[in-house]
């Protein structure tokens, strides 16, 4: 009933807030746009914008078929993403993301593992924030991620759960918070707050600010670096901070009231291209046996 460029006119229009903006997301012309738009409400037998404001702005009738409209489109992703690969006899080259706070103890022998299998196959390794590397996957820029979890990924992008690591929140030895045990969180926001955040200042679904001063950084390296030298608290993987820790460098913050650590999930996770590739199924496949061992 209704062709591909109609629902993405009208779901992009939706996304964008107006027909001009999404003929600039598609790169075609506005007028191209509107027919489409105006050929699926013809087809529906309903109005989905109402155009009487200087943007079109969804009507009832609009936002019950968005929904179906986006599920159609991100089916049909699939389906060519699917009919590119069945001619394909070439496995894809691996171009893995990774969290810098993330340890890797599983991922060296998951990779020698995949050499051995594959040994045709070429690696590439790239370091970033979790924020950062759902956007690589994204943008294909990265065929697969590991990273922690986020609130949302994007449509073209699949996901798994791989277990989690703890975070704790520090500080220097010599910081003020250090010989205070911590009673209730607005004593936190009277002290610098170092945080992680994407290259494009985009801040995670998990680690938010509670200070109004706070520094950032975009990996937990330099985090645990700029805590440890005392310009400010922080949320720290365990796994980075014991060394601190063993160097008498950084003390775990005290409080009253509740224990401040938590447990992160990470998550590996994938572009919607290479989900038939075999080299990429055995790198999840051994990823995954080899957290169940160490459990």
């Amino acid at each position: 009933m209704f062709s591909i460029e109609q629902l993405e006119a009208f779901v992009t229009t939706v996304e964008q807030g107006s027909f001009s903006a999404a003929a600039r997301r598609l790169g075609k012309v506005q007028s191209a746009i509107s027919q489409h738009v105006m050929n699926m409400e013809i087809d529906c037998g309903a109005d989905l914008f109402d155009r009487s404001g200087r943007y079109p702005q969804l009507t009832e009738h609009g936002q019950k078929l968005l929904p179906f409209a986006k599920a159609s489109l991100i089916q049909h992703q699939r389906l060519v993403n699917c009919a590119n690969q069945l001619s394909q006899d070439n496995y894809r080259d691996i171009t893995l993301a990774i969290d810098e706070g993330i340890p890797l103890t599983q991922l060296s022998q998951a990779l020698k593992d995949v050499s051995e299998r594959f040994p045709e196959i070429r690696f590439e390794c790239l370091a970033a924030s979790s924020i950062d590397i759902r956007q690589l996957v994204r943008e294909q820029r990265a065929t697969m991620g590991i990273m922690f979890s986020e609130s949302s990924v994007s449509d073209n992008v699949d996901f798994e759960g791989l277990g989690g690591i703890e975070f704790d929140v520090y500080v220097a030895k010599d910081h003020p918070l250090a010989k205070q045990t911590v009673i209730h969180l607005d004593m936190l926001r009277l002290h610098r707050q170092v945080l992680i955040r994407s290259k494009t200042n985009e801040m995670s679904s998990f680690q938010q600010a509670y200070s109004p001063d706070v520094w950032f950084a975009d990996n937990y390296y330099i985090l645990t670096e700029l805590v440890s030298s005392g310009f400010g608290w922080g949320m720290l993987p365990k796994h980075l901070a014991e060394s601190e820790l063993a160097g008498n460098k950084v003390i775990r913050l005290r409080s009253q009231f509740e224990n401040l650590s938590w447990q992160a999930n990470i998550d590996v996770i994938q572009h919607q291209s290479v989900l038939a590739c075999p080299a990429h199924k055995y790198l999840r496949q051994r990823l995954r046996e080899l957290r169940n061992q160490r459990c």
